[in-house]
């Protein structure tokens, strides 16, 4: 391990020189690509170095306890601090291993974030709606821009369904864990007699597809165009500036009409379209590895529960670790670092096992 630490620390090092290179800088494309190596190889550099420091002290110190000149009080403190330096050391050592396991290569990408009403009519759109506005939070504190693709509403301002693009560098490392079934217990502010309801929404998380990641045919596409329905007046419901695109080999349908304008619509369909064919692709891999062993921390497939949110007890339990927090208000605005740290430490967990 300490080998490839310092192999890589060259490394930074020659990027160090590169990105400061006039020359490099000069070519755009080149420069680019240097920086983003040198950004991914920061942190794992920087806890090398503190590893190094930290051993160099330790044995500095035990070499000052072995001398035969030290008094006893001297060597009080100097055992006390070799017993620091030894627990610090042990925990540098474990981040470096986690720094050094292999990354997810779709983890920097940004997310298509689907929201839906699941089983429980109007409360179950009032649910989706409130998840909708945490992830919206969620992406504020974490600097990230969000914007809304496409959407179905309900007449008491619930979602039917609701698409998000949340655009941030390590955005999918995070929103990953949020695809499955969301469970909550509550009496709806439609029920009259208090009775606790239990209704559902489920979220799917995709990283968004470039082009170089996914080429797709326009003749695979057939593309259908409409007028647009719902609010807006009545230019929008007589001008056809909705768009319907279907991908022929796989099925897969998207329609957007919520801009006035026909290409907007059209770049936006193609957007949520290259996600979710490219979701598909990669279920059907994984369905294929299926004999490889499964995460903790679950598949993220849309139709398993992961979570529930308790109101009457301010409780929010994510089932795949088994973590109970009695925050519930706190998380529904947008804090969930707490619930996605615990799951990232878990799958970190067992990949450690694996390597081992």
């Amino acid at each position: 391990m300490l080998d490839k630490l310092a192999v890589l620390e060259e490394k930074y090092e020659e990027l160090n020189k590169l990105i400061a290179d006039p020359e490099i800088i000069a070519q755009q494309v080149t420069w680019q690509k240097h920086m983003k190596a040198h950004a991914d190889l920061e942190d794992i550099v920087l806890a090398y170095r503190s590893y190094k420091t930290c051993s160099k002290e330790l044995a500095e110190t035990q070499a000052m306890a072995e001398s035969s000149e030290i008094d006893a009080e001297l060597l009080e403190i100097a055992a006390a601090e070799i017993e620091e330096l030894k627990e610090k050391k042990e925990k540098l050592e474990q981040n470096l291993k986690v720094l050094l396991l292999p990354k997810d290569a779709k983890d920097d990408k940004n997310v298509i974030l689907e929201v839906r009403a699941g089983t429980g009519g109007d409360e179950a759109g009032l649910f989706a709606g409130d998840l909708l506005k945490m992830y919206s939070r969620y992406a504020e504190l974490k600097g990230w821009r969000t914007e809304i693709l496409g959407g179905n509403f309900t007449d008491l301002g619930g979602i039917k369904e609701v698409v998000l693009l949340v655009e941030g560098r390590g955005a999918y490392s995070r929103l990953k864990f949020e695809g499955g079934v969301h469970r909550v217990q509550r009496v709806p502010e439609t029920e009259s007699s208090g009775r606790i309801h239990t209704s559902a929404a489920t979220v799917a998380v995709m990283p968004e597809a470039q082009e170089v990641d996914l080429e797709i045919n326009p003749n695979d596409v057939r593309i259908d165009i409409f007028c647009s329905s719902g609010p807006g007046g009545q230019s929008v419901n007589t001008t056809q500036s909705a768009v319907r695109l279907t991908h022929l080999p796989t099925g897969i349908t998207v329609s957007c009409q919520d801009e006035k304008s026909q290409h907007k619509n059209k770049d936006k369909g193609m957007r949520i379209l290259r996600a979710r064919i490219l979701e598909k692709i990669q279920e059907e891999q994984q369905d294929q590895e299926a004999k490889a062993r499964q995460s903790m921390v679950g598949s993220g497939d849309r139709s398993q529960r992961i979570r529930t949110y308790n109101f009457p007890q301010g409780r929010i339990t994510d089932h795949r670790i088994g973590l109970t927090l009695h925050k519930l208000d706190w998380v529904l605005q947008g804090n969930l670092d707490e619930i996605i740290d615990a799951l990232i430490t878990v799958e970190q967990t067992e990949k450690l096992k694996r390597v081992d």
